[in-house]
């Protein structure tokens, strides 16, 4: 502190003078906000001010990260999405970033995040982006401000999306059953909720992996998981073409997408794989693992029941071929999806007992490799060179293994129905949940 007494009358004054600044902008941010809530303003308009505020960027984001607003300029939006505080996929990733004022002088002074809370109910995380400063706790105050003003608006969006969902969801459903009416109404309806439906498509049903009617956990964890699933789809899929007609039901999401007629299906697969990537975001917080199974395309809204049909028995056999996160489209079933029709896991279980004998087990650490070279020698018609290929085998060897394995399970190199018989087994035996 100055000793001169002119000297400290001019550092009490700069000081009065910096409050004075301080309480004229936090008068200014007040007058704004209650602008906004008066207008009934929507995240968009609350991001495009605290983006004036602070002289660069906003952004408000949903729990795990995902951006539901943003604003500032082109430039310095573009320089924002560019910060190693977003993933490959957009998303804010939340886990490393934190909530509050940030101490230190490095470049993350120059953001800050704080929650958006309204009551017991945690909404998302707004953020403020500065081009040049670090923000300061006074910031990080206002931020807060504007963040009461940010759980209005969400508040009030969900609950009208809420409404609308709801009737979405019930039109799909209807049509997913061959319930919404001939086609023209059918289509009709769908233009008036902003869908299209009038072009050719596919099916795509996402389930959660987790069971939850058999869940430890609780109802209302189970309801904010799903809730979450079905956001995180709605995003991603109207992110490309907000005509897509997508929806929740219980622990499924169901999107109708557009494909081209013409497009092979491994096209089509890398465009849901692609859709399914965002969702999961690259490690996003707090979501659970989901299957996807996609359908033929079709070209008229009657042929939805059976393409849904398709696309659930994708989701269902899929998961049991390949596991949790599986991929899957209807063709590429063959025949699992037979197999799947078999109603008993006991009668199928038994059926690969008797077939593989002791190879049904992994009681022997060498019994999964005779079942990789047994499915291999069928699947190359019993073409020894080309297995002793793919296996990396020795000639010698391998003609070893096919006597092992012919005393073991019978002469299938001569009987066409036992290599029949084996081949099914293996199929099943690959299959999870029998």
């Amino acid at each position: 502190m100055p000793t001169d007494p002119a000297e400290r009358a001019a550092a009490l004054e700069a000081l009065v003078e910096q409050q004075a600044a301080l309480l004229q902008r936090e008068d200014e941010v007040h007058r704004v906000l209650v602008r906004i809530v008066l207008a009934g303003g929507s995240v968009t308009e609350l991001c495009e001010a605290v983006a004036g505020f602070f002289g660069g960027a906003a952004v408000v984001t949903t729990t795990d990260g995902r951006v539901l607003a943003m604003a500032g300029s082109d430039a310095e939006v573009e320089r924002v999405q560019g910060l190693p505080c977003f993933d490959r996929t957009g998303r804010l990733v939340v886990e490393s970033e934190p909530v509050g004022a940030r101490e230190g002088d490095g470049p993350e002074t120059t953001r800050a995040l704080v929650k958006i809370v309204a009551g017991a109910s945690d909404h998302g995380l707004l953020g403020a982006f500065s081009p040049d400063r670090a923000l300061t706790p006074t910031d990080v105050h206002m931020l807060e401000r504007a963040a009461t003003v940010a759980a209005l608006a969400i508040t009030k969006e969900a609950a009208v999306a809420a409404v609308e969902g709801k009737y979405r969801a019930e039109f799909l459903r209807d049509a997913l059953a061959g319930r919404a009416g001939d086609p023209a109404d059918a289509v009709s309806h769908a233009t008036s909720l902003g869908w299209d439906i009038d072009r050719p498509m596919v099916v795509v049903v996402a389930e959660t992996d987790e069971n939850d009617a058999e869940t430890t956990r609780a109802a209302e964890e189970v309801r904010s998981l799903q809730e979450r699933f079905v956001r995180a789809w709605v995003q991603a899929v109207r992110a490309r073409d907000v005509s897509v007609p997508v929806a929740g039901f219980s622990q499924e999401v169901v999107a109708l997408l557009p494909v081209d007629p013409t497009s092979e299906d491994d096209a089509v697969m890398r465009t849901v794989g692609e859709i399914a990537k965002v969702v999961r975001g690259d490690g996003g917080g707090g979501r659970r693992t989901f299957s996807t199974g996609v359908s033929r395309p079709i070209r008229s809204v009657a042929d939805l029941p059976t393409a849904y049909d398709e696309a659930l028995k994708a989701v269902h056999v899929g998961r049991q071929m390949y596991g949790e996160s599986a991929l899957t489209h209807f063709d590429g079933l063959g025949i699992y999806r037979l197999l799947a029709l078999v109603p008993d896991g006991a009668d199928l279980r038994r059926f690969v007992e008797e077939s593989l004998g002791e190879l049904a087990t992994d009681d022997s650490p060498e019994n999964e490799d005779l079942r990789t070279t047994l499915s291999v020698l069928i699947d190359t018609n019993l073409n020894v060179a080309e297995t002793a290929r793919r296996l990396f085998f020795h000639y010698n060897t391998l003609r070893y293994r096919i006597a092992k394995l012919e005393r073991m399970l019978g002469p299938f190199t001569t009987d066409p129905q036992l290599r029949l018989t084996l081949a099914l087994a293996l199929r099943i035996h690959q299959m999870r949940g029998i």
